[in-house]
């Protein structure tokens, strides 16, 4: 496919049909693409846990979802979630090493936190490569109250920040466009984009 048609293509699915599985090629593309996306100075600190496994997927819900909603009633048809982390101590190491030139593991040479801006391209490039396999996916969080019992569910280690889950699927025959985008018009560029001076 088209860049340009992916970039047009690509949205938010909120809805997935629970009858079709995901194949394990699409998914690997997926984690192919999400791995290879940039990170400051090689760190590659942005890990992903894929949950496929229905009772997996069952003990996450468990785990964040304490309420009812047709939102949550959607994303939980999504026959897969990868759940994405980054180590901020994986930044903070990388960038104490000789060739970067800090001597220590001071936050206050950071003008932005990488490992969320990494952890976030991987994320984009993840979203970019389902679409490119016909796939649907959306990028949500996870509650701040909930990520301990995800971290307790899973094992996934305390350096390990939340950035967010990525559902993936095929989009529901029935599913529609909802959310922002058709609540609120996108913003004249000429708003976003400034050259020479703001």
């Amino acid at each position: 496919m088209e860049f340009d048609a992916v970039l047009r293509r690509r949205r938010m699915i909120r809805v997935y049909d629970p009858t079709r599985p995901v194949p394990d090629a699409a998914v690997h593309a997926v984690l192919a693409a999400a791995v290879r996306a940039p990170s400051a100075g090689f760190t590659q600190g942005t890990s992903f846990l894929v949950l496929s496994a229905a009772e997996d997927r069952a003990a996450y819900w468990a785990a964040t979802a304490n309420r009812d909603s047709r939102w949550l009633r959607g994303m939980r048809t999504a026959p897969v979630l990868i759940l994405v982390w980054a180590s901020q101590e994986a930044y903070l190491d990388r960038y104490s090493e000789p060739d970067k030139g800090w001597t220590d593991r001071d936050l206050a040479h950071w003008p932005a936190p990488y490992w969320y801006v990494d952890a976030g391209m991987a994320g984009m490039a993840a979203l970019l490569c389902a679409v490119d396999q016909d796939l649907g996916a959306c990028f949500f969080g996870v509650p701040t109250a909930q990520i301990p019992a995800v971290r307790a569910v899973f094992g996934v280690p305390d350096d390990q920040l939340s950035v967010g889950v990525i559902s993936l699927g095929y989009p529901a025959p029935t599913e529609r466009p909802t959310g922002s985008p058709t609540r609120r018009p996108r913003r004249p560029t000429g708003q976003l984009l400034h050259q020479g001076r703001w």
